[in-house]
């Protein structure tokens, strides 16, 4: 029998001239597996980059996996791409590459990097997926989304990672379209503004979270369909609700039927291990110097912004792709042109990456992991920049807890830990991060960490959610801590759902969404977030009393924000403030509605002509134990 695949391409000139030049930005509209019908003849286009290879086929249930006649034609171009179009291949079927490399030996059977479906691990094969008819009904959200993505708009996010925010009675997760009709409400309930997903791209490894992705462009299959994950973020839109995904540039694995030694050589990742291997994750570096590796991930970014009509993107482990000798001991790198640690290509992606993203969806975020000093990460390309729209403040996160996890008793002595952020807080466009990396490998959770007996346990943790949504910056809390679970995040198991129940965990519910609502509604917690006019200390130095006071302002609106740090309450604690006139209490995370202790504060307060801290008015308050206190002035 002769070769059943036909002649034929999706490529014009121009795409195999971008797509080579690494500016390609929609390559999955040409690569991978496209129905159509040609000729009169309905099937199925098939398109890969294998520049190495001699021979390719599609191998499929469609010809009992044998795909001697079944070979694609490499491009005359010189191109590296392998195409064809195979009759009566339908939605639905299965196929892999059979990849002949005859100067390295080898024949591989690959998955699609461009199939948009796979199938469900720990099988490895790639699905033709259906056209897509799904009819959004988001178009309020799409219209007004450029105000709800906006850094001068709220933005609170709730960090969850889907096989395990709840599971079925048997263990089963819930799909894609049952979490539309549990999850989505439960954000809305509890005031989040954005939802983001950990990695939803198709991964074979349980243990990975989603970190380890094989399938770029496939919608994990453990939770239905392409069209399933439509209907999820389309449920969340019309409920006002952004998504954020997780996006991983950084690294993939090395499994038989993934990106490495995709046709018998390094198509993907870096032929040169310092640059190629990733010591800490066991795992592939991309080769960011190849412009088909940019075109490939560009258009993967791309993809899941123009397909899913997704709001935002965190890219995870930036700070592994800027450093060279990221996790490596001295002779495990080797220094750029200029004799730095930077990784130049990397850094170039990543400027192209932002570019790309914010040409064509300027109504969106890109929002970088980066854990270093790195300068103007959030900064635009043209003013010197990595060009992110935000970056995650892991010197917040890390002093924040530090400080949290001693006894109040001590707390005095290490004040610092607690207003050093405040140094720097306005250098980039920060977000301050609680995420599933706090709580899991034997950290405890959120609630664990906090010293004390139980109610202050859970006072304290209320404060440091009180602390995090009045400090400046945007907000993320992992699933879990919202309600203050105890035990520490199980990848395999849902969250412990009856915790909620009781009194205690029902009031850091509340709490959070207390802050939330305030976030949301007062100006001055989040329109002007990263300018420094935005903050202003009463009183950053009483570490004898372990007391932090603050304004927050944006334009002429002002709220005094007090924290008490230790289990003490405080009678006729005087602080300065801007404007003379009665205060009142917008919050109070020591509210019984909370699970506080509801200790007799004054609601409100009326200002001395007495001056303190640099104003010529001042407050006398009473102050809660373990408790944040936020005033507004009333006319």
């Amino acid at each position: 029998m002769s070769n059943q695949v036909i002649s034929t391409s999706l490529f014009s000139d121009d795409d195999i001239y971008l797509f080579k030049a690494g500016k390609h930005q929609r390559a999955y509209r040409h690569f991978g597996a496209h129905l159509m019908v040609h000729e009169n003849t309905a099937g199925c286009y098939f398109a890969v980059y294998a520049p190495s290879a001699n021979r390719v086929e599609v191998i499929g249930n469609f010809n009992g996996w044998n795909g001697e006649n079944f070979s694609l034609n490499v491009r005359w171009d010189s191109s590296g791409i392998w195409e064809g179009f195979i009759p009566q291949v339908c939605a639905g079927d299965i196929y892999k590459y059979k990849i002949f490399n005859n100067e390295a030996g080898e024949v591989l059977e690959k998955a699609d990097p461009y199939a948009r479906q796979a199938e469900h691990p720990p099988k490895t094969a790639s699905i033709v997926s259906a056209e897509s008819n799904y009819r959004w009904e988001d178009n309020d959200w799409m219209k007004e989304r450029a105000k709800h993505n906006s850094i001068e708009a709220p933005l609170s996010v709730y960090e969850v990672h889907l096989a395990s925010w709840k599971r079925k009675e048997n263990g089963d997760v819930l799909g894609y379209r049952e979490l539309a009709e549990e999850l989505v409400p439960y954000v809305k309930k509890a005031g989040f503004t954005h939802v983001e997903f950990m990695p939803i791209m198709e991964y074979p490894y349980e243990p990975s979270w989603g970190y380890q992705i094989t399938g770029y462009f496939a919608a994990s299959s453990r939770f239905g369909n392409p069209e399933d994950l439509k209907y999820l973020v389309d449920a969340f839109h019309q409920e006002g609700i952004g998504v954020i995904l997780d996006w991983v540039p950084s690294h993939f694995p090395a499994d038989a039927h993934g990106l490495g030694n995709f046709d018998g050589t390094c198509v993907y990742e870096h032929p040169d291990d310092r640059k190629g291997y990733h010591p800490d994750w066991k795992s592939l570096i991309f080769n960011y110097g190849r412009p088909e590796v940019k075109s490939f991930l560009i258009s993967n970014a791309i993809f899941w912004l123009d397909q899913f009509h997704i709001d935002a993107l965190r890219v995870d482990a930036v700070a592994s792709m800027l450093y060279l000798d990221y996790s490596r001991e001295d002779g495990q790198w080797e220094p750029n042109e200029f004799g730095g640690n930077e990784n130049l290509e990397a850094i170039a992606f990543i400027k192209e990456f932002n570019e790309a993203v914010y040409g064509s969806f300027p109504d969106v975020q890109t929002i970088a992991e980066e854990s270093t000093s790195f300068s103007k990460v959030s900064f635009p390309t043209f003013d010197g920049g990595l060009g992110f729209g935000l970056k995650w403040m892991m010197g917040w996160m890390n002093d924040g807890l530090e400080y949290f996890k001693r006894d109040p008793i001590y707390r005095s002595h290490h004040h610092n830990e607690i207003t050093f952020s405040l140094a720097y807080a306005f250098t980039e466009h920060f977000m301050l991060p609680l995420s599933h990396d706090e709580v899991v490998y034997g950290k405890k959770s959120l609630l664990e960490k906090m010293p004390g007996d139980s109610w202050q346990q859970f006072a304290n943790l209320r404060l440091l959610f009180s602390w995090m949504y009045l400090h400046p910056g945007a907000k993320l809390i992992f699933m879990g801590g919202e309600f203050g679970q105890r035990e520490e995040w199980k990848f395999a198991e849902s969250l412990s759902w009856h915790e909620l129940e009781s009194k205690a965990h029902g009031g850091i519910f509340n709490t959070i969404s207390q802050l939330n609502g305030i976030y949301r509604s007062e100006k001055s917690l989040h329109k002007d977030n990263y300018n420094y006019q935005s903050f202003r200390w009463i009183e950053h130095n009483d570490h004898h009393n372990s007391v932090l006071s603050f304004i927050r302002k944006s334009g002429d609106e002002e709220l005094v924000c007090v924290l008490n740090l230790t289990p003490k309450p405080i009678e006729s604690y005087l602080i300065g403030v801007p404007a003379k006139g009665n205060y009142q209490v917008v919050f109070n995370s020591d509210d019984g509605a909370n699970w506080g202790s509801d200790f007799p504060i004054k609601k409100t307060g009326k200002t001395s002509k007495t001056a303190s801290h640099g104003f010529d008015q001042s407050l006398e308050l009473s102050l809660a134990p373990l408790a944040a206190l936020v005033y507004k002035l009333t006319k």
